[in-house]
């Protein structure tokens, strides 16, 4: 055997040793069943929460559809599952479901668990508090001695254990790993404040009688990426990492719901970035190839969820309770000084 076909032969066993590494037995099994199991929080405005006709809506379950659409070319093949935070992940490393997309905290400890990965951060927040605006108070420093209604199994208490023993305050603790018992708890007066991140706190307002009569405090006492998260499958993984880059590189071209469809039909005029994800010869149809996904993913994507910016405006934006300016909060686009990185899908 010559050098030169020895060598050929040497790449073609570690091309085929790559590919078999890289099998994705959960996507297999997603695209055998039809559909992708999605978990999302049960009750969250905003966020995740069943509409009149019981369909989950919000920001977290678009992401789920998001996941549908690339796979399947369909946003509609996804069965949407509401679970209890403290059960979520341990449903998804028994194999309940195959991505959680519930505003869950992206830690060391959780990365490091071989039943899951964290795929990527959708939106960036921090932990506060909230108090009934009849308490006059006005920052976090005057909390000595208040009692907090926190969630059982999350990195709420952790953070508030810390930030009370830096600021040298006294605190007592009521946990609740179900959701509703909390917010009893906090409407009725048993705890003087509530502490969770400042989306889920702004969400739990809008289910008070009266949400005027809460306010959030300034404090942000810990940083959260809000992440993604699935269980381990490298072809899995990549595809909802890159559907969501998707929605990020279509909000930089200005592309969205209303316009891929004009997009589309000019693609020859386009920007060659745009050409790439949404032509039906660039770089998004040969990752298609490779992932074993929809051939069209990048356009159904936003054909039928939409951008980043479409999804944030649309479940969270000026326009929705919430009232939430994108372009003062760190979930914008880094050419625009937030933390949300573009990668070039090229």
């Amino acid at each position: 055997m010559s050098i030169r076909t020895f060598l050929a032969a040497a790449l073609a066993a570690t091309a085929l040793a790559t590919v078999a590494a890289e099998a994705g037995p959960v996507l297999d099994q997603i695209k055998k069943d039809g559909k992708i199991i999605c978990i999302v929080n049960p009750k969250s405005p905003g966020f995740s929460v069943p509409d009149a006709q019981g369909v989950f809506q919000g920001f977290n379950v678009d992401f789920c559809r998001m996941a549908a659409a690339a796979i399947f070319g369909d946003a509609t093949k996804v069965d949407i599952r509401g679970v209890g935070f403290s059960d979520s992940l341990k449903t998804l490393v028994a194999g309940g479901g195959h991505m959680a997309s519930r505003s869950i905290t992206v830690t060391g400890t959780r990365d490091a668990d071989p039943g899951l990965a964290f795929v990527t951060t959708t939106f960036f927040d921090g932990q506060g508090f909230m108090v009934p605006k009849a308490t006059g108070l006005k920052s976090a420093k005057q909390l000595d001695g208040a009692t907090v209604c926190a969630e059982e199994g999350s990195t709420t208490l952790l953070n508030l254990a810390d930030w009370f023993a830096e600021n040298k305050l006294k605190y007592k603790i009521e946990n609740f790993t179900d959701m509703n018992a909390r917010l009893q708890a906090f409407f009725s007066g048993k705890c003087d404040v509530m502490s969770n991140d400042f989306t889920a706190l702004a969400a739990n307002r809008q289910l008070a009688e009266k949400p005027d009569a809460y306010e959030l405090l300034p404090e942000m006492i810990s940083s959260e990426p809000l992440s993604i998260v699935t269980r381990p499958d490298t072809e899995l993984q990549k595809t909802i990492f890159w559907g969501f880059q998707v929605m990020l590189a279509a909000d930089q071209y200005g592309v969205g719901k209303k316009n891929i469809a004009d997009v589309v039909a000019k693609i020859g005029t386009q920007p060659a970035a745009v050409q790439r994800i949404f032509g039906d010869k660039g770089a998004a149809t040969d990752m298609a190839t490779k992932l074993g996904i929809h051939p069209g993913w990048a356009v159904e994507i936003i054909k039928q969820v939409g951008s980043y910016g479409d999804v944030f405006d649309r479940h969270l934006g000026p326009a929705t309770p919430f009232r939430i300016d994108r372009s003062k909060s760190p979930n914008r686009l880094s050419k625009d000084g937030g933390l949300l990185i573009t990668y070039p899908i090229r």
